[in-house]
Parts: C-alpha cells; sequence; structure tokens
C-alpha cells in the first residue's frame, strides 16, 4: 500500500467529513459498559444473585489487545490516525501495523476503516489475506481492554485507484449502519507515487 491510499481519504472524503460534522470514534476503547452478568435460574435467591461475578471477556486464544485478526489469522496491531490537512490518511510504519480511521468500535453508525499494507520491504503483510476473502468469512477486533467484537464479511470490492475517490462516501462514509471496512493495496505494480493500481476493500458487518 502506498501514500495514494489516499485516494481512500482524498478531497472525496474531506468533503465528507465536512458534511458528517465530526471524525467518529474512540481510540481502542470499546464500549465502557461491562459485560452482563449470565441469567440467573429463577429459583437462585437475591443474594446469590448479587455475588454472580460478571461474564468473562470473550477473546479469541493468542489474539492481543489492540489488534485486528483477519480470517486466516493474520493478525496486525491497530494504530489511530486521523487525516491531515490534505485529506491524506497516514499509511502504517509496517505490516505488522494498520491504521484506523474513523468511528469507534462501538459506535452505532458509521465505519471503522482499517488500512494495512499488502507488503512492504520485501514482508508480506496480514492484509495480503484481503485478496483471498469470502462473504461470511469472520473478522475479529479486540479493544485495549481485551473486548472482542465479530464482524462477519458481507461485501468485497475491488477498485481502481483512480476512480476510487469517486465512491469514496460510499465505502468510508460514516453514516449508515455500523461496519469495519478493511482496505489494501493490490493489483499491477506501477511504482511511483502510486505504487499499485488497485484497492482491495472488505466490507464486514458486526455480528448480533
Amino acid at each position: 500500500m502506498n501514500a495514494r491510499l489516499i485516494a481512500l481519504v482524498s478531497a472525496g472524503v474531506v468533503a465528507l467529513v465536512a458534511v458528517v460534522g465530526v471524525v467518529t470514534g474512540v481510540l481502542l476503547s470499546g464500549s465502557s459498559e461491562q459485560p452482563p452478568v449470565a441469567a440467573p435460574q429463577a429459583e437462585a435467591p437475591a443474594e446469590q444473585l448479587a455475588a454472580l461475578p460478571p461474564q468473562p471477556v470473550h477473546v479469541p486464544i493468542g489474539q492481543p489487545p489492540g489488534t485486528v485478526r483477519l480470517p486466516k489469522g493474520g493478525t496486525a496491531e491497530l494504530v489511530r490516525k486521523e487525516i491531515d490537512r490534505s485529506g491524506t490518511l497516514p499509511v502504517p510504519d509496517g505490516v505488522g501495523e494498520a491504521t484506523w480511521w474513523g468511528a469507534g468500535l462501538d459506535s452505532p453508525k458509521g465505519a471503522t476503516v482499517l488500512a494495512g499494507h499488502v507488503n512492504w520491504k520485501g514482508a508480506t503483510g496480514p492484509f495480503a489475506e484481503l485478496w483471498d476473502s469470502a462473504q461470511g468469512e469472520l473478522v475479529t477486533v479486540t479493544d485495549e481492554d481485551g473486548k472482542t467484537w465479530d464482524y462477519r464479511v458481507s461485501e468485497i470490492v475491488t477498485v481502481d485507484k483512480e476512480t476510487l475517490p469517486q465512491r469514496a462516501a460510499e465505502l468510508f462514509g460514516q453514516g449508515g449502519e455500523h461496519r469495519l471496512v478493511l482496505v489494501t493495496c493490490g493489483g499491477r505494480f506501477v511504482g511511483g507515487d502510486t505504487g499499485y493500481d488497485e484497492n482491495r476493500i472488505v466490507v464486514a458487518n458486526p455480528v448480533v
């Protein structure tokens, strides 16, 4: 992925942010509410109900807090970023990171956009998996507190970088139902400021 993914938040998204009002989200925080207590049996005495511990947080084995795990097991650390004055979304420092922009995990609306390199300095990144994604696959995100947010892939889109700005509002907008949007580069390598000539975009909806 190169600095023009970036088509991602070019003039189209800058205008979108201005219309919507704010870029929403909390850095790797998730909801501040505790998980609900397990439903007790009807005959349990009230004093026993009060002593019931909260349900344990569900964390996939081996997935550290503050990470995204892709369907085939690739994991990247989430790094919160915001667009700069030119409308450019800063790219990750390496294949082990994914840039996070947009809605928080607990937001009822808007896109949580995670962008990662397909490869970088000779290393293949976990986001290369997006080129083999299929509808129905599971993506998990853990916040800094270790709470897990599950999403299921619902849409897979390949977009030429030159046409991405025209679809920015549709794909990365902060309106509409909450969704996870994963982005990487690929296709034909053309070099220069463009790098690869396409973006792979995988949309996943919350598992409820």
